[in-house]
């Protein structure tokens, strides 16, 4: 029900007949999927854009099994892979990390896999830093001592190691979630920071293994949230894929803007 709504609300979209569209529809079916963002009140976008594409994926991939199903009753042979567990959402935002695990006592080494549709970087900085800035924080190398020791199956016990993550599958539409609402001082606060980033040529080869595809990216869209922990609003950035003008959505309000706005200190989301 929510794959059709929301397929309604880019059809309205798309077709251009409207000064604006309301997703009004969308959010009342979503709500009763997800009882906690019928509420309005504030939430967070990672959170409901995760649940979302999670919602979609699961609908086209109910979809998919029965259309197999259907071919297979009737005879037709199922095409290679159909009961697999991907979809449109998938091919299109998931991404697979490696998380390298070495014993350092041993040596040996694990490899950990995990897929991700948005990856949360920390922000290093609090005055000003670039995407790149929080690339490089991510993925710099970890050590796991006492609490957090690994259980080696070389050595038999639990030893310190190191963890390294890399990107062994970059996804068509990569995005990142900056992560404004951090732990500072014991107490849960917002970070203003402003963090730089590229409108093209984003280049994910560091953070990548050998074997990964081509990883170079342009912005199309930013998310943007102003105000605090519980009261706020958030906006959109997006590219037109056609005409490659940015626009600016606020509510009913949409605008067109100049390339020099879409950077902004109150990014939340970035889309690539």
């Amino acid at each position: 029900e929510s794959a059709s709504a929301f397929g309604c609300l880019m059809y309205n979209m798309w077709l251009g007949d409207f000064d604006c569209v309301s997703p009004e529809a969308f959010h009342s079916v979503f709500g009763k999927r997800y009882p906690a963002f019928s509420q309005r009140t504030q939430h967070d976008a990672q959170e409901f854009l995760i649940c979302v594409l999670d919602d979609l994926h699961e609908a086209f991939r109910e979809v998919r099994a029965q259309l197999c199903q259907g071919r297979h009753s009737s005879g037709a042979g199922a095409s290679t892979g159909s009961g697999s567990g991907t979809s449109i959402i998938t091919k299109l935002f998931e991404g697979q990390l490696s998380h390298g695990i070495r014993c350092l006592k041993c040596r040996a080494l694990t490899d950990r896999p995990e897929s991700f549709t948005v990856l949360s970087l920390p922000i290093p900085s609090t005055r000003v830093c670039s995407l790149q800035d929080c690339l490089e924080c991510f993925f710099q190398p970890d050590t796991l001592t006492r609490n957090n020791q690994i259980h080696c199956y070389c050595c038999g016990g639990n030893q310190d190691a190191t963890v390294k993550a890399s990107i062994t599958k970059a996804p068509q539409i990569i995005i990142f979630h900056l992560k404004r609402f951090a732990w500072q001082d014991k107490h849960r606060r917002k970070l203003s920071t402003t963090v730089c980033y590229p409108f093209s040529d984003l280049d994910l080869s560091p953070y990548s293994t050998v074997s990964c595809n081509k990883a170079e990216y342009s912005l199309c869209a930013v998310v943007n949230h102003t105000g605090d922990l519980d009261y706020g609003h958030y906006t959109a950035f997006c590219k037109h894929s056609v005409t490659k003008h940015w626009y600016s959505f606020d509510d009913a309000q949409v605008t067109k803007i100049p390339d020099s706005a879409v950077q902004a200190d109150t990014a939340y989301l970035l889309f690539y």
